[in-house]
Parts: C-alpha cells; structure tokens; sequence
C-alpha cells in the first residue's frame, strides 16, 4: 500500500480468475465499461478477455484479429477502441466483440522514413505508423496518438472521418519523441505521453501548445476520471533497455502516479522489487472503475524488453482498491 497526500490504493493479490490452461503472454491495455466490467487487451491467444469486478472470467474474443494488443479506450456509450501498433489500425467494436469500424488501412503504414531498430521517425505523416493509443474528447471526436513510427496526434470526428494532426518529431513544445498515450479532460485539453521525453504535454483540442510536466519518467499509458484525478503509468528507466545496455541510476522501476489537473502528485507508488505484489516492471496501461478502484496492465515479455530481468510468470494485470480519498 502507498499513501501521499490524500489518496490511497491497496492491492488484491489474485483477482484474475483465468480459465486453466490460459494466459495473457502480457496485458498491453485495460479499461472499464458502464458496467465495471474489466477488459484485459493482452498478447495471448484470446486477445480481449473480459472479467467482472470481482475477477470472474465472463468472456473473450479477439482470436485471429490482431497483430499485436497495444492501447483500448472505452467511451462513455460502450464502444472499445482498439490500438494494434503492428498493423497500424484502430478498431471499434461492442462489446461483445463485434467489429463497428476500422481506422487506417491494415500493413500500410504512412510514410515517415520509420524502420523499426533501424531509423527513427525522420518526417511527420498522417494515420499511422505505429500507432500507439485513443482517447475521446467531450464531444466525442476521437484523438490518436500516433508514436512509435510516426510523432503525432490525429483528430477524428465522431463517425471517424480524418480532420487534421499535429506534432513534429523532436523534444521541443509540440514536438514528440514517441507520443505513447493520450486522455482528454472535461474542459477538452488534451494530454499526451511523450514518453521517451519523459514528459505529458498538454494542448487544447485544436493542437496548440498549453504547457508541459516534467516531474515523470517515461509515462506509458494515461486516464482521466470523472474526479478529475490523472492516473499515470511510468514505464520508468529500466524496462526496455536491452542487453548490455546501461541503466541510468535515477531511473526508478516502473511506477504509478496520481495527479490533479494541474500537475499536483496526490500519490506515486511503486517500489525496487519489481515482482513483488503492488509494484510494478513496466506499467503498459491504467484504468480506474466507477468505485476508483485502478487497474495497472504490464508488458514483461516482449514489448517490456525484461530480457530476463524478471521472471516469465511476473504479473501482467494488477488491481487496487482505493482506500483513501
């Protein structure tokens, strides 16, 4: 348990009841809907699995649809939103699976001079290349963030017809060195993960440049409640750096944080023992129920990069009931 200021979170060792035989691989994303129940976008043979509250399995789907799980968004009418970064779409479904809409085009991604463990972003370009995650505005216009090919944001009207972008690759304001994550508040300014900038940028909803935190470390995934409470997940320094690699000193485990709409930490938690219940190796994803209680995703296998940093059996979907606050 960690308590700072005014919030606190315990964690429920063993919530997740899996079918036997069944495994997530690891859990990119997760998200709530209207009804609290649970959807687990994980890397495993059945890509959505989804559990009630209390963590009784209720149903899956998914097989043989994605490439690979990476970002989900629920809106407040129950369609998910599903990011693949590998073939370069966005999915709407209901949720019992039924495929509404796709964005982008399947293996086509923009060109932006991108080649992955080759050449980094070299031009801005348009949906997608390597697309990363979704957020609905008030309105419901649909914000993109487009990052591990590409460094931009991409606004979408409510039937998903393409309105314009913004972002340049580098580490200036408005700039993005892999836009990883995005959430957008009641008062429609946008927030977006600039992960390996270490930062969330925050712009109003036509792109231009708010301000900036810089008090987080690689953030990964972002939600905003009806609180107003900014849930992070910090990838933190460690993972994904790769074999004979040096980690920096001051970067921490992957970590969570809790902040107000002004930047103010309420609660950070996670500690060195990446395996032990409650921290964290590499937060992927973070969502809180309509009782505030969070759920934190991790990618340990492959996106994470643990190259035997942690165990194949670490932990890849946690919950916290909130207890304070």
């Amino acid at each position: 348990m960690a308590t700072r200021n005014r919030m606190a979170f315990e964690v429920i060792e063993g919530w997740e009841k899996l079918p036997e035989g069944w495994s997530f691989v690891e859990v990119a994303g997760v998200a709530t809907d209207s009804r609290d129940r649970v959807y687990a976008f994980n890397r495993g043979d059945h890509p959505m699995i989804v559990f009630d509250a209390d963590g009784n399995f209720l149903d899956a789907w998914g097989a043989g649809v994605f490439t690979n799980a990476h970002g989900i968004y629920i809106g407040p009418d129950d369609r998910i939103y599903c990011v693949d970064n590998f073939d370069h779409t966005v999915r709407i479904f209901t949720t019992d699976g039924a495929l509404l809409q796709t964005l982008g085009e399947k293996d086509k991604p923009s060109d932006t001079g991108f080649v992955v463990r080759k050449t980094p972003v070299q031009r801005a370009a348009g949906p997608f290349n390597g697309v990363t995650n979704a957020a609905l505005s008030t309105d419901g216009e649909l914000y993109v963030a487009d990052g591990y090919g590409n460094a931009r944001v991409h606004k979408f009207s409510q039937s998903g017809v393409y309105q314009f972008s913004w972002g340049e690759p580098g580490d200036g304001p408005g700039e993005f060195n892999l836009p990883h994550a995005i959430a957008v508040d009641r008062y429609d300014r946008v927030y977006v993960a600039d992960r390996e900038n270490s930062r969330i940028q925050i712009f109003n909803v036509a792109g231009d440049y708010v301000t900036e935190w810089n008090h987080v470390t690689r953030p990964d995934d972002l939600y905003i409640d009806r609180d107003d409470n900014l849930y992070v997940a910090e990838l933190g320094g460690r993972a994904g750096w790769g074999p004979n690699i040096e980690i920096p000193p001051h970067a921490p485990w992957g970590q969570v944080s809790v902040l107000t709409l002004d930047g103010e930490i309420q609660t950070r938690f996670g500690d060195e023992d990446p395996m032990l219940p409650g921290n964290f190796f590499a937060p992927h994803g973070i969502w809180a129920d309509s009782k505030g209680d969070l759920y934190v995703s991790e990618v340990t296998v492959s996106g994470g990069g643990s190259w035997g940093m942690v165990p194949l059996d670490c932990h890849s979907l946690q919950k916290f009931k909130r207890i304070g606050g």
